[in-house]
């Protein structure tokens, strides 16, 4: 059974800030066992209006968390709570 995303990775092509976070984002995820779910920016219009300009964005539980970087540690305690 999948894991429930709690973390929301929004991305788009060309992106070069977008793999160093994707990665950070990988790594938490896989090794706390939480979900995570990648979106493009650029496929929602209402995504892109809010967050175009800071991409990469990391959202948990739906909340802005970061943008163009993640520092694993903060990304870490923000899943623990």
């Amino acid at each position: 059974m999948p894991v429930p995303a709690r973390i929301t990775f929004i991305t788009r092509s060309g992106c070069h800030l977008c793999e160093p976070a994707r990665e950070v984002v990988r790594r938490v995820a896989d090794q706390t066992g939480q979900g995570w779910v990648e979106v493009n920016v650029d496929d929602d219009p209402e995504l892109l209006a809010q967050w175009s300009d800071l991409v990469p964005v990391t959202l948990v539980d739906g909340e802005h968390h970061a943008h163009w970087r993640v520092e694993e540690a903060a990304l870490r305690a923000a899943l623990a709570r």
